[in-house]
């Protein structure tokens, strides 16, 4: 089916991008954009989206999404805006004109660094931003490990026909590469992506593939599919619906203690516990989007 197809199926009613749900007991808590729509046609032409973090996917169930890393990029690669944004007890909600014709990104982009030091005897601990990082840390500060990690939480839009700009790579973190557009995915059909790692092919990198609507369903469905060695993989969605694609990469020593500088977790009687030195050096990049599959 193309996509011009599959746009007047859109304009002669097909429901699209279905707040579905994922029962999910043995899952981490995983954050999700939910556009209300992933085709659209026409001037004029809004999505609303819900951002959240769950135990079950695309029910809030647990936290509101922070927004204020939210970006908008529009089809030619500027910068848009998150219009009417609010924030709930379980979900965060906002719109997005799509003032241009094409495929507009909609997601977070977030770089982070742990790190611990000796500074006059003591351990100190960090964990914010690069820049704070830079600010705050000691330049040659004396038994110095990090961790720093890159997270990306992405869906994608489109008013109209495709484009590709908004993917264009940056060099920065795990980053998804499509083949077949995000947004001309249809169920049943094989779709091809590309990964990067800062740049370079993410090769034998393994994407769990979660689809919505497993609350009503006696097994999740979750799947599993590997990168090749040029950072290559094709998918096929077994049947039309939102899925939750994600990819993790972690080298060195990447596990967490406790955080911000010179903090703790509490110790005995509430007291704060000393700060405890990292275990080693460590980088971590995940990628995590929302996609939608159509009927054939």
């Amino acid at each position: 089916m193309t996509f011009k197809t599959r746009l007047l199926a859109v304009a002669a009613g097909l429901a699209l991008a279905l707040p579905l749900v994922l029962p999910t007991a043995a899952s981490a808590h995983r954050g999700w954009l939910l556009p209300s729509a992933t085709v659209l046609s026409g001037e004029g032409a809004w999505v609303g989206v819900d951002a959240a973090i769950s135990n079950e996917l695309f029910y809030a169930d647990h936290n509101p999404m922070r927004l204020d890393a939210v970006t908008v990029t529009a089809p030619d690669g500027s910068a848009d805006k998150v219009q009417n944004p609010a924030v709930g007890k379980y979900r965060s909600t906002f719109d997005v004109q799509l003032s241009k014709p094409g495929t507009y990104k909609i997601g977070s982009a977030v770089s982070t660094v742990m790190a611990s030091w000796t500074q006059d005897g003591q351990v100190k601990r960090f964990r914010g931003s690069p820049e704070d990082f830079a600010r705050q840390v000691p330049a040659g500060a004396a038994d110095l490990k990090t961790i720093k990690s890159f997270n990306r939480n992405e869906t994608f839009v489109t008013r109209d026909a495709p484009t590709t700009t908004v993917f264009a790579p940056t060099g920065k973190g795990l980053e998804l590469v499509p083949v077949t557009h995000p947004n001309d995915l249809v169920a049943g059909e094989a779709a091809t992506f590309k990964f990067l790692l800062d740049g370079k092919p993410a090769a034998d990198l393994e994407v769990t593939f979660a689809p919505g609507n497993s609350r009503y369903r006696a097994t999740p469905g979750d799947f599993k599919v590997k990168t090749g060695a040029d950072g290559v993989f094709k998918v096929t969605f077994p049947e039309a619906g939102m899925y939750w694609m994600n990819a993790v990469v972690r080298t060195g020593e990447t596990g967490r203690g406790p955080g911000g500088p010179g903090g703790g977790m509490g110790g005995p009687g509430g007291a704060p516990a000393p700060a405890t030195p990292l275990a080693g050096d460590g980088m971590s990049a995940s990628y995590t989007a929302t996609l939608e599959a159509l009927r054939p």
